[in-house]
């Protein structure tokens, strides 16, 4: 059955939307899957802040263009479903390669994060990364680190002034008492 040219337009019209609002988009080759597994796949990826939709290539490719966005053509070859990553795409990475496991048939044919494009190998190493809070905090350590150890050599050497100090403090109270407990016993004898 033919797609009326206005359907055509309004699905471009809907993809362009897609991939302007997302912060990136994972392909994948669905043939094979039952509609049943497709929706299995929706749904584990929707709590992670991510679509999944099945689309036309052709359409896809003039969506694309809209966008300012061009990808390898081999992406868009064969069945195509795509996910876009409206929150973090390392979490829908991660819901897709987990589907690939629990539906072979479901092949990752690559993404793209910005104006970045990525093969399939890259889409299952973002996958690996951990949650954004828990990089922030790497982040986040490896700047304090070297600060801190600034501030403990700083602090070191003050302690050891300040220890100098001291002693020297202490060798000039130790003068001062010999002499006054000299004239303490002078006065009692």
């Amino acid at each position: 059955m033919a797609v009326s040219r206005k359907k055509k337009e309004s699905a471009v019209s809907q993809y362009t939307e897609d991939l302007s609002s997302s912060k990136g988009f994972i392909l994948a080759d669905y043939s094979g899957l039952k509609v049943s597994e497709i929706e299995d796949i929706r749904r584990s990826v929707r709590p992670v802040g991510g679509k999944v939709q099945v689309v036309k290539n052709r359409l896809l490719l003039l969506a694309l263009e809209e966008a300012g966005l061009s990808l390898p053509s081999e992406y868009l070859d064969g069945p195509t479903a795509i996910s876009y990553c409206y929150d973090e795409v390392p979490a829908v990475a991660k819901a897709l390669v987990d589907a690939t496991k629990g539906h072979p048939a479901l092949k990752l044919k690559g993404g793209m994060v910005g104006a970045s494009v990525l093969a399939a190998h890259q889409v299952a190493a973002i996958a690996d990364l951990p949650p954004r809070e828990v990089l922030l905090a790497q982040v986040l350590g490896t700047i304090h680190a070297p600060a801190t150890r600034i501030a403990g050599a700083v602090a070191s050497g003050i302690r050891q002034v300040v220890n100098v100090l001291q002693a020297y403090v202490d060798k000039l109270e130790e003068g001062n008492a010999a002499p006054a407990a000299i004239d303490v016993a002078a006065e009692a004898a």
